[in-house]
């Protein structure tokens, strides 16, 4: 080694030496902060979170899937190979949050894609305990769901007025992400009102059409297991239930959405008077405007949404609104899309009135419609057609339209029948009959006089598209 490397190493080892010695105070004196600095207390959630934990829950479910099987299904192929008759299942497992809003009635706030279709739901608090919980009620537009359980000495969050978020407020969020145990996340409010999320959505599976969407985004880490979950402010009240991710990977990008407290309790008071959500409905069907129908209808700009359809008798008739209408305007507000006139029919309670802006022939007005419960027209199977006598059809609801569905609901088949015994049953949808498209009641009732020597449905329902034949 030169003379030169020497001096370099011994000057080296001297300045390391120095700065371990600077450092070793530091180290000691970082296991145990100070309670205050310049007289002043330390900044802390640790107060507030004391109060708000104890309200934050775990959640796993147990589902029974039924296991499909084409050969092992069939009757033959059981006898052959001597397999039970019964049908097969698969159990499925999911961790969740959920927050204790009623202390008294042990009533547990939660995401739909938590709970919804579950067989067993426990319920974990805090301290250890565990409960089975009674699922009282889903909803599942709005991703809500209330859940009880029969505990005494809880801890519930109190709600705040979440319409008075502002962007920019902080934020934190409890949750058992990934089944570690309650963990705390920390951030601000990123956005308010956010909707049409689209497929990069973790946690639920929003496709950015249906669904009633009005988001609190928040950069507060959101993982896997958080649903369900408390979105606190500052002090310590319950602003949002969390509930998705909007990420590329799956993983958490700082991009998470919370249902706001506001909305959370007026469909967890509606799952507790009557078991599910009564909605409103104006009785029309609107599009976007799109360049090539704002030339069509020669409108200057594309602001607005497209009267496409008018029901008979809904409240939009009797407001006047007819088809060819661009609603301009929602209770003041700029309209721009359709999701944002389907939230204010989807969220607001039965009864509310909507201020429409409307544009016709150039002219600008501005109409008032009632929201009232949907009466859907029906008809009788047995009117249409003798083979299918027992069966209830009936129009769409304005929710289903909304979510892209077309056609005619099965709305009641009575046991026994031709149909029963082919195979429809009830919440199919037909959207044809032979080569026909079905897309309204009044499309199928036009079908009354053929009678085809084999009755040929097109049905839609929660397994896929199939075939109904009724002789």
């Amino acid at each position: 080694m030169s003379h030169s490397s020497s001096r370099l190493a011994r000057w080296l080892g001297g300045a390391l030496a120095a700065l371990f010695v600077a450092l070793a105070p530091l180290a000691g004196h970082a296991a145990s902060l100070p309670a205050a600095v310049d007289g002043q207390p330390m900044p802390s959630l640790a107060p507030m979170l004391t109060r708000v934990t104890p309200a934050v829950v775990n959640i796993s479910t147990t589902t029974r899937v039924p296991v499909r099987d084409a050969y092992f299904d069939d009757p033959m192929m059981r006898r052959f190979f001597g397999l039970p008759s019964a049908p097969r299942e698969r159990v499925e497992q999911s961790l969740g949050s959920g927050v204790i809003v009623d202390a008294a009635k042990g009533y547990v706030l939660t995401n739909n894609h938590v709970v919804g279709g579950a067989d067993d739901i426990s319920v974990t608090l805090q301290d250890g305990r565990t409960f089975k919980g009674k699922l009282i009620g889903t909803d599942a537009p709005t991703d809500v769901a209330v859940v009880q359980i029969p505990a005494q000495k809880l801890q519930a969050l109190p709600l705040a007025d979440s319409s008075r978020l502002q962007v920019g407020d902080y934020v934190v969020a409890v949750g058992d992400p990934f089944g570690l145990g309650q963990t705390v996340t920390a951030g601000i409010v990123s956005a308010l009102g956010r909707s049409g999320l689209g497929s990069n959505a973790s946690g639920r599976n929003f496709s950015g059409v249906g669904g009633y969407q009005n988001f609190i985004q928040t950069d507060a880490s959101i993982n896997p297991g958080n649903s369900g979950g408390a979105l606190v402010n500052l002090r310590g009240e319950l602003v949002g239930i969390n509930t998705m991710i909007f990420s590329p990977s799956g993983g958490n990008v700082g991009i998470g959405f919370a249902i706001p407290s506001n909305l959370t309790s007026e469909v967890m008071a509606q799952l507790l008077a009557h078991g599910k959500v009564q909605r409103g409905s104006l009785g029309v069907q609107t599009q976007l405007i799109t360049p090539r129908i704002a030339s069509a209808l020669q409108l200057k700009d594309r602001d607005g949404v497209l009267v496409t359809g008018v029901r008979d008798g809904s409240a939009a008739e009797r407001a006047g609104l007819q088809a060819g209408d661009v609603l301009t305007t929602l209770n003041g507000k700029p309209l721009h899309t359709v999701q944002e006139l389907n939230n204010a029919e989807g969220l607001l309670p039965l009864g509310s009135t909507l201020r429409l802006g409307v544009l016709r022939e150039g002219k600008l007005s501005e109409v008032s419609a009632t929201l009232t419960a949907e009466k859907l027209a029906t008809a009788e199977g047995g009117e249409l057609d003798p083979r299918l006598a027992g069966v209830r059809f009936s129009e769409l609801s304005q929710e289903q339209r909304n979510q892209g569905w077309y056609g005619v609901a099965v709305s009641a088949v009575q046991p026994g029948s031709r149909a029963a015994r082919a195979g429809l049953s009830t919440d199919d949808v037909v959207i044809g009959v032979g080569s026909q498209r079905i897309t309204s009641l009044h499309v199928l009732r036009g079908l009354a006089g053929v009678k085809p020597r084999q009755l040929v449905l097109v049905v839609a329902g929660d397994d896929g598209t199939r075939y109904v034949v009724i002789n």
